[in-house]
């Protein structure tokens, strides 16, 4: 029997995900995470053989999830869903660990078919995003600047990319002002982008947020 476990922010994704994954693996248990913290504590106190999870959730990011499950549960596979394009986050989900990336727009079919593959010990990579791989490795892509940034600091430049003032970073991030604004001129020194208004263009430009 497979224990999967659902991180997501929307309910209506995790009864969602939890019908079809119930269809299609009729013996799996399917536990679910509302945000980050909740993540954390079930990765940390209980036992999973998969997990779905999300990149854009309440305080800190997927991204970071991921990073600990990976020193929590090291042989646990994360997949990866989000509803932003791979392009833009599939390529750090993988450095980080990740078992797979799939766009939350992607059919039901090609859902079952990523766990499936995933639950028998493979990765599940699409063929676009296995052509980025390729060319990474072989030194024949150009990195973007906010490729460099750790998975905190890109969530600090999605926030502050959104019109948040640093004091509404800090609250929702439940960190000080003062840690914020030494993330935030990391962000400044690794991308060259000192103001906010150039941080909002550039994350739409990327696609770094909706």
């Amino acid at each position: 029997m497979n224990r999967i476990l659902i991180a997501d922010d929307h309910q209506i994704v995790r009864r969602g995900l939890q019908e079809l994954l119930s269809s299609a693996f009729p013996e799996c248990t399917v536990g679910e995470a509302r945000d980050s913290r909740e993540a954390v504590d079930l990765l940390a106190s209980q036992s999973w053989d998969l997990v779905l999870l999300d990149v854009n959730m309440p305080g800190r990011s997927g991204l970071e999830v991921l990073e600990d499950a990976r020193r929590l549960c090291p042989q646990t596979p994360v997949l990866v869903l989000s509803a932003y394009p791979e392009e833009e986050f599939a390529m750090r989900a993988f450095k980080l660990g990740a078992a797979g990336y799939l766009n939350k727009q992607s059919a039901c079919d090609e859902l079952v078919v990523a766990v499936r593959k995933v639950l028998a010990g493979g990765r599940y990579v699409t063929a676009s995003m296995a052509e980025r791989l390729a060319a990474s490795l072989g030194g024949g892509l150009e990195q973007a600047p906010h490729e460099s940034l750790s998975s905190r600091e890109l969530q600090v430049l999605r926030l502050v990319a959104t019109g948040k003032t640093l004091k509404e970073v800090a609250a929702e991030l439940a960190l000080s002002e003062k840690t914020v604004g030494t993330y935030r001129a990391r962000i400044a020194e690794k991308t060259g982008l000192s103001s906010s208004v150039q941080l909002a263009r550039y994350a739409m430009r990327h696609k770094l947020v909706d």
